[in-house]
């Protein structure tokens, strides 16, 4: 029977170290070129948590992820023991652990789900960590991983594995490399895009592209039929999904989560 939700404090995220370390991939983007995000959401994040939205937001269609005081509108995905996550601050906060590194934590995941959509959030992790976002996941697999593409979030310097470039931040993971190295030192926050839009996907981080791809183009067919998803036959399938935070045993925080649908 799953644990009790804290509110404001605990409830959850999970990933197996199959969806951030090791295996091999071939490196696919549908466009190289790298652009500049001019967007007025873009600005520099604050280490002040607001989780609220501005009148223009709002007129534009912004919906609030996370309201700084609880956990409504996420539950454990798949219904799974944890008790990883906390909210404090008025950010969420995964706890982390120092020896379970596993997929028997639990990943955090909306309630709703969404097709075509533009996600936003501020996020800083621990040093040597390890989580993601994945997005278009299903809760009908073991993990949310084997069907949603996930947004990598990493310590790209201190990791103690060796990182292939597909596993760094802002990268397609498993699928492409990021076109720029855009990260802050661990520990700052960062400021993540995710654009899916007609199965077009833009990642951004801190104003600049990191990843652009076409889902079930001839590139993005290579990657996955040679690199870690071949056997994973629902991946990339999902043209619904849930927004899955990942939890993978590392300490991440996120504030101003936000999502506007397209």
């Amino acid at each position: 029977m799953m644990k009790k939700l804290f509110v404001p404090a605990l409830s959850v995220m999970t990933i197996s170290v199959m969806a951030c370390n090791g295996g091999s991939s071939t490196a696919s983007k549908d466009s190289t070129t790298v652009s500049a995000d001019t967007s007025a959401l873009a600005a520099p994040v604050t280490d002040t948590a607001q989780n609220v939205l501005s009148d223009t937001e709002k007129s534009e269609g912004w919906k609030l992820l996370f309201n700084g005081q609880n956990l409504d509108g996420w539950h454990i995905y798949k219904g799974k023991e944890s008790n990883s996550w906390v909210v404090d601050n008025g950010e969420l906060h995964c706890l982390g652990s120092e020896k379970d590194k596993s997929d028997k934590r639990a990943d955090l995941t909306s309630n709703d789900t969404y097709e075509n959509f533009e996600f936003r959030t501020d996020w800083k992790l621990a040093p040597k960590g390890n989580s993601g976002i994945i997005y278009l996941a299903s809760e009908d697999n073991d993990a949310a991983y084997l069907s949603g593409p996930e947004y990598q979030l990493i310590d790209d310097e201190n990791f103690p594995e060796k990182l292939e470039e597909w596993q760094k931040t802002g990268a397609n993971y498993a699928m492409g490399a990021p076109l720029v190295k855009a990260a802050k030192p661990i520990g700052e926050w960062n400021h993540t895009r995710i654009v899916v839009n007609n199965g077009h996907v833009e990642h951004w981080l801190n104003g600049q592209k990191t990843a652009d791809y076409q889902i079930g183009s001839p590139e993005w067919k290579k990657a996955k039929a040679e690199g870690k998803w071949k056997d994973a036959k629902n991946y990339g399938e999902t043209k619904k999904g849930h927004i899955d935070l990942q939890d993978h045993g590392s300490e991440v925080w996120f504030k101003n989560v936000k999502i506007k649908q397209l």
